[in-house]
């Protein structure tokens, strides 16, 4: 049976230096020159690579926690935070290790100079985006909570049409859905309307490949954590090609009545999932 493994899967670049400077870093922990690392959140949306990281000396906390802590070491992971993490940070003499990807920073500076120019003739930002994800939670800090988030249809109902809109995207959001949430929101607005495209294209551009590579194989083993916004994305694509596309978190979501009668598998994962699992995933198949 022919086993392959999706050369377009694995971590995007945010993560894969997020992951590096973690490593880095608890390595120097081990020569006894540096504190403990703390980070707020999971670094990355898959259990396993948490784990893996946990068991070097990783220390996940949340914000309640980060607020408690004094003259340590706290890293920021890929997804970005808010102006008042930073703030908190300085106030109780915290190390930042800031390993925000390169394109959330851009996007937060992008919101923060759109927030600062409807001050003054009103309208709102607004954001396509999951409610609660913490990508999210530091596009909307940046608007000192101000900013609308919208993730369906439904919500454009809660725009105020009658002022400006500038409008944005969580940069792990379907291309095809925002594109088609702005098209609604200029019909509803016009010139009142401002549509910042700001989807990563890490994501966006690796759906016509993972349609072509769910379409070569008999079976596709998708992996990925449930708390993956983009593994979902991605699996969902590729049970679209093909029927025969199974969302697994490591090879013990594997049953032998998916491989039935299947002469190539395909095994491809979220920009959140590890190269590592998906390899032993194909060694032991």
């Amino acid at each position: 049976m022919l086993v392959e493994i999706d050369v377009q899967s694995g971590f995007c670049t945010g993560v894969v230096n997020a992951i590096r400077t973690t490593e880095e870093e608890l390595a120097k922990e081990k020569t006894g020159y540096a504190p403990s690392l703390h980070v707020i959140g999971d670094i990355v949306h898959n259990s396993l690579e948490v784990a893996r990281l946990e068991k070097k000396g990783l220390v996940t906390i949340n914000h309640e926690q980060f607020a408690k802590l004094r003259d340590c070491r706290v890293l920021f992971r890929a997804h970005g935070e808010p102006p008042s993490s930073y703030e908190m940070a300085k106030a109780n003499r915290i190390e930042v290790l800031d390993a925000s990807c390169p394109v959330v920073l851009y996007l937060q500076q992008q919101i923060r100079e759109a927030y600062e120019e409807l001050k003054t003739g009103g309208g709102r930002v607004v954001i396509y985006g999951k409610k609660g994800h913490a990508e999210v939670e530091g596009l909307v800090g940046q608007t000192n909570g101000d900013a609308l988030v919208i993730d369906n249809e439904d919500d454009i109902e809660q725009i105020d049409f009658t002022k400006r809109v500038i409008l944005f995207s969580q940069t792990t959001k379907n291309l095809e859905k925002f594109q088609s949430i702005a098209t609604i929101i200029l019909q509803r607005g016009g010139d009142l309307v401002t549509v910042h495209d700001t989807i990563c294209r890490k994501v966006s551009n690796r759906i016509p490949e993972l349609r072509k590579f769910a379409g070569q194989h008999d079976v596709i083993l998708f992996v990925s954590d449930e708390k993956s916004s983009n593994g979902k994305q991605l699996y969902a694509v590729c049970k679209e090609v093909n029927e025969r596309s199974y969302f697994i978190r490591s090879i013990d979501d594997v049953r032998p009545e998916m491989l039935e009668g299947a002469n190539s598998v395909g095994i491809s994962g979220a920009t959140s999932t590890p190269v590592w699992i998906m390899e032993e995933l194909k060694n032991k198949l």
